[in-house]
């Protein structure tokens, strides 16, 4: 199956072992370092996407009715006052929702209309987390088993070219999704 057309940078890199270091571009991780090498498939949050339209959407309706009865009513006493004419006031507000829902949108089209990715992901003990793709699904899989060896065998060297994306970790579900119902001394285990 070919690759899904992306929106994102793909940008080509070497990755490589030698000395106990993995290098993804000029990125380097301790081999020790390395927790977890996995492949899979990273999807969009789409629901999670259109969820927020919808808030912002309501909030910005709420806000703006709000904000444009205020502005009548200020015209109101603005045009008894002064003989008439309109503050300026309710324009300001519907062209202020009008940006901010045209915002909103496009941030929404974003994450719709971004594919998913097969990648390659490198768990470090610590925070880091290096992802990289390749148009061929396989390729990716022979490499998660090549620095799995080469972290089992620290003679090992090897150097391929794969690809690597720039992409948010927010508009895409990334590693184990848990659900956890209850709030307190949650480590992991069930009684």
């Amino acid at each position: 199956m070919p690759p899904a057309p992306s929106a994102q940078p793909i940008i080509g890199v070497h990755l490589r072992v030698g000395k106990r270091l993995l290098w993804v571009g000029d990125a380097y991780y301790p081999l020790q370092n390395v927790a977890r090498v996995y492949t899979l498939t990273i999807h969009p949050r789409r629901k999670e996407a259109v969820l927020l339209f919808v808030k912002r959407l309501l909030i910005l309706g709420m806000a703006t009715t709000i904000l444009g009865l205020l502005a009548t009513t200020i015209d109101a006493f603005g045009s008894r006052d002064s003989g008439g004419g309109s503050s300026g006031v309710t324009a300001l507000v519907v062209i202020t929702a009008g940006v901010a829902l045209v915002y909103s949108l496009v941030d929404m089209l974003k994450v719709l209309g971004a594919p998913a990715h097969f990648v390659l992901a490198v768990e470090t003990t610590g925070p880091s987390t290096a992802v990289v793709t390749s148009p061929a699904p396989d390729q990716l899989r022979r490499l998660a088993h090549q620095i799995a060896h080469a972290i089992e065998n620290p003679e090992a060297e090897f150097e391929v070219r794969v690809n690597t994306i720039a992409i948010s970790p927010k508009h895409y579900y990334f590693g184990d999704n848990v659900n956890m119902y209850g709030g307190t001394g949650n480590v992991g285990m069930a009684s």
